[in-house]
């Protein structure tokens, strides 16, 4: 788990919120729909208000173990759902710590809890969702067999819920953009939906004696179309004016109001024409609606698909309620009598409140423990410009993208409900980080080093003969640097502060004459025969200069950043016993800055570093570094790349002495960075210095500390 621990901390929180619900609220959270679930269960009406799919999972696990079974299982779904996005990102290539944060939404989200809580078939539909995510992009280009797979999963999702249809949209989309046999594998998908939704339409007509899949679809339908009904303009005739709302327009109920509400009394809208049914002539004025308003519609569909995208949970008067989703302090819904029958049927107990974990999730959930939606938002641009603009997992990322915009705007074109927007949490998320990993490039970083030697120390501390070095011994670590190196050799100065200096070059597994030009110049040359990073370069030589008697380490790069003059204005603190490490800094100095990017990173990362240690910092990455060898082997050195924030953290942690003085920095005299793209180098840099803290100061607090100033005094830190 070491490799995965931001994921298991998010899994652990997860883990907790779901406990405390389960504690919470006994034996579950029972909704109107649930009952209604519930009661479906033996006769698997088609008719009723919701499709009977989450019925054929509902029963059995009733069966089981009665209603807190069944949200033990939902919630373990729920955490498995985290792991299943955060795998399929990976095999994507999407770096770790942003998989992790595309699985956090699932596991984290307050919303998403609760609904796991209730007895309703989101957290089945969800699963549904990550299936047909990882047939469609987990393994490839699919098949026409698999297309034909995830039709029918296409298929089971409209049977648990309804608007699961729209679906079927973004799957043909994807497979007509990706790879070759477009025609077979669309006609597959299609086919294989086609067989669920025959064999389900065909049960709803042997059970109801007419066509359709619901009970619900007329009259949400027509409660789209009541909230902008203008009845002055339509050709409605007696039967369809009972149906135009009484409210004038501008003072309109709520869809909900007018499709349940309204619509679920048996005695509205009053005596009905002969030969009518309220079934047909809502129909038949939700489409009269429908012909002659149809921008009126789509606004109104178009601005509650908007609201899902705002920064924080607020609900409007003609919404669903938003408590509704909401963990309450008091049991829910006890007004209805159905919810203590259902269960003491079917959960064994009355409905019940654990006051303690149910104040700790509420406080959680509206104090910010939900998915922002303007980080939805922010997703799905990402994924958008990733579609547009990227070289490679431009299809992966569209797939996610499309099937929850087009899921939740299909919802929204019913009705707006906070729970409906969930779905947003499977797509969204996962589409913004293979976005973001499409448009950045592949990851650079690479696993943490063991203890030193490792194998390939070992190997090149063997094969290094030279054993006594000066009193100073400047390390630099190479990797194919044959066009620069010369020059920053031949500056480099023999004595410092009458001192006399050595230099050390590591080449990190070169495939150039690095090695040879090093040694013409001069220098100490040890050979890594593995490229492994410039942590694990550097690592080597702090080791071999603190063996071969060093007794002052100096870090310069063997591009020419650096100005070598300015050696013996690095060293002075250390000589003069007022620091321990001595670190230069572009900001307090000068700096040829080629990246706009870059120079907003050294400045993010001081602040941070500044957070973390307690102690005013203003650049974590300057290369050109003076230190105690002593200090330089006990700081714990774990990143073959990322390493400059590591050391500089770590001595810090260890009570080293840390001045930091105005340094030059120039441009690269030869080469190009081996950094990778800036952002991901930024994101990498910001993990290792996190973690970094969280093992030196969080996890080793109150451990004696491997390494005391010269003098044995209480360390202290200059600016």
């Amino acid at each position: 788990m070491r490799t995965h621990w931001l994921l298991a901390v998010f899994l652990l929180a997860g883990l907790v919120l779901r406990v405390l619900a389960t504690v919470a609220y006994r034996p579950a959270i029972i909704y109107t729909d649930s009952v209604q679930y519930l009661t479906n269960m033996g006769k698997l009406s088609p008719d009723q208000l919701n499709p009977i799919g989450y019925d054929f999972v509902l029963g059995p696990l009733v069966a089981i173990g009665g209603l807190t079974f069944v949200v033990i299982v939902q919630h373990l779904a729920g955490l498995l759902l985290g792991v299943a996005i955060y795998a399929l990102a990976r095999r994507l290539t999407v770096y770790r710590w942003l998989a992790a944060f595309a699985a956090a939404p699932i596991l984290l989200d307050a919303y998403q809890v609760q609904i796991e809580q209730n007895i309703m078939a989101e957290t089945t539909f969800d699963v549904i969702l990550v299936a047909i995510l990882w047939l469609l992009l987990g393994k490839g280009v699919p098949g026409w067999r698999r297309a034909a797979v995830v039709g029918v999963l296409v298929g089971a999702a409209f049977t648990v819920r309804a608007i699961g249809l729209v679906l079927l949209i973004a799957v043909v989309l994807y497979l007509i953009v990706v790879g070759k046999q477009r025609v077979r594998r669309t006609a597959a998908a299609v086919a294989g939906f086609g067989v669920v939704f025959a064999a389900y339409a065909g049960y709803y007509h042997a059970e109801t004696g007419r066509w359709g899949f619901t009970g619900a679809e007329n009259q949400v339908l027509y409660g789209r179309t009541a909230t902008v009904a203008n009845c002055d303009k339509l050709p409605l005739d007696e039967g369809t004016r009972l149906f135009c709302p009484k409210e004038p327009l501008g003072q309109r109920l709520g869809v909900d109001s007018y499709a349940h509400n309204h619509y679920g009394d048996p005695n509205w809208p009053g005596p009905l024409p002969p030969g009518t049914t309220k079934r047909q002539l809502a129909t038949e004025f939700a489409h009269l609606v429908i012909k002659h308003q149809p921008l009126d519609v789509t606004w109104a569909a178009l601005k509650d698909f908007a609201k899902g995208f705002a920064p924080t949970r607020t609900t409007s008067p003609d919404d669903v309620p938003l408590d509704r989703w909401q963990f309450q302090l008091t049991y829910p819904n006890l007004k209805d009598p159905n919810t203590t029958e259902a269960a003491v049927k079917w959960g064994g107990s009355e409905p019940h409140v654990s006051h303690a974990p149910a104040v700790i999730l509420r406080a959680y959930q509206l104090h910010g423990g939900y998915t922002s939606g303007t980080l939805l938002a922010l997703c799905v641009l990402i994924a958008l410009a990733a579609v547009a603009r990227a070289k490679e997992l431009r299809s992966a990322t569209l797939f996610p993208v499309a099937a929850g915009v087009i899921l939740l705007l299909g919802s929204a074109a019913f009705e707006f409900s906070w729970r409906y927007q969930l779905p947003g949490l499977v797509f969204f998320p996962l589409a913004g980080a293979i976005g973001l990993r499409a448009l950045l490039g592949k990851d650079q970083a690479r696993p943490a080093m063991a203890d030193f030697p490792d194998a390939v120390d070992s190997e090149a501390v063997k094969a290094f003969t030279h054993k006594d070095f000066a009193p100073v011994v400047v390390v630099i670590a190479a990797y194919n640097e044959a066009g620069g190196i010369g020059q920053v050799l031949t500056d480099m100065p023999r004595t410092c502060a009458g001192l006399q200096v050595d230099v050390l070059v590591v080449v990190d597994g070169a495939t150039d004459n690095t090695a040879e030009i090093a040694r013409e110049h001069g220098a100490y040359v040890c050979v890594a025969q593995s490229n492994r990073g410039q942590g694990a370069a550097l690592r080597l030589g702090y080791h071999l200069a603190a063996q071969g008697g060093a007794r002052y380490v100096v870090t310069t790069d063997a591009d020419g950043q650096y100005d070598n003059d300015e050696l013996e204005t690095l060293l002075e603190p250390i000589l003069l016993d007022r620091a321990d490490f001595v670190t230069g800094s572009r900001r307090l100095g000068a700096e040829d800055a080629d990246s706009r990017l870059r120079w907003v990173g050294v400045r993010v990362f001081a602040v941070l570093a500044s957070i973390l240690t307690r102690k005013k910092l203003t650049d974590t990455s300057f290369g050109f570094r003076a230190m105690r060898a002593e200090l330089a082997t006990a700081v714990t050195l774990r990143e073959p790349q990322y390493q400059s924030s590591e050391l500089l953290l770590g001595a810090l942690a260890l009570g080293a002495r840390v001045v930091e003085l105005p340094m030059t920095m120039r441009r690269r005299g030869d080469g190009s960075s081996k950094k990778g793209p800036g952002v991901v180098y930024g994101a990498n840099y910001g993990r290792v210095m996190t973690t970094t803290w969280l093992r030196e100061y969080v996890l080793r607090r109150g451990r004696k500390p491997s390494w005391r100033t010269p003098a044995g005094r209480k360390a202290r830190t200059s600016r």
